[in-house]
């Protein structure tokens, strides 16, 4: 995508089909990666501008940044994001925090069994320093005691900052995706059957 009017076209015309559904959430564009860092902030703003211009006004907007939206190279990435505006006040930064050695999400092994308050801490930083709202779009560890551990590690440290992180959703569910090593859904899946209960008291 190089092209922010066509982009705003495109999200105008999705956002006048449910520019009166007040149960929708937009989502500009999952993980942008390797992309211009100047064109990431263009291609969101467009987005948002498209969207308010079909009259969707109560909706929240999800943005994502660069570098597959990590919390972990938010700071550090995506700073220019700040720059973000929207006459109806309701953008949500949407950051993705996997606990592997490269934040990929492709293996079950956690770094350590305190890497994800590590790797969520400089976003709080940044949305604090901003006066911005985020949400962990993504997040997952393996079923394993270190990941579990990790796993916990985050979601307390986003509990005990609720006024900047408005929640967390594990990824993924859905038949789709058969054995993945993460799958939630059906309840057959190795999380749901092994971290289900690591997650519940977060719910």
């Amino acid at each position: 995508m190089t092209s922010t009017s066509d982009f705003q076209t495109f999200w105008q015309n999705v956002a006048s089909k449910f520019a009166s559904n007040n149960h929708v959430i937009f989502d500009t564009n999952n993980e942008y990666h390797d992309m211009d860092q100047t064109l990431v902030l263009n291609l969101n703003q467009a987005a948002i501008n498209g969207i308010r211009a079909a009259g969707a006004t109560s909706q929240y907007i999800f943005v994502e940044g660069n570098s597959w939206t990590g919390a972990w190279t938010w700071a550090s990435i995506n700073d220019n994001m700040k720059a973000l505006t929207d006459p109806q006040n309701k953008i949500v930064y949407q950051m993705h925090q996997y606990l592997d050695s490269d934040g990929s999400g492709t293996s079950a092994t956690c770094v350590s069994s305190t890497i994800g308050a590590e790797r969520v801490s400089s976003a709080t930083t940044w949305l604090k320093a901003n006066g911005k709202k985020g949400i962990l779009g993504e997040f997952a560890g393996g079923v394993n005691d270190q990941c579990k551990t990790a796993v916990t590690g985050m979601l307390k440290a986003l509990a005990a900052d609720s006024d900047v992180w408005l929640g967390a959703m594990w990824w993924a569910a859905g038949p789709w995706w058969g054995d993945y090593i993460f799958s939630m859904e059906p309840e057959s899946g190795t999380a749901y059957t092994g971290m289900l209960a690591t997650l519940e008291p977060y719910l």
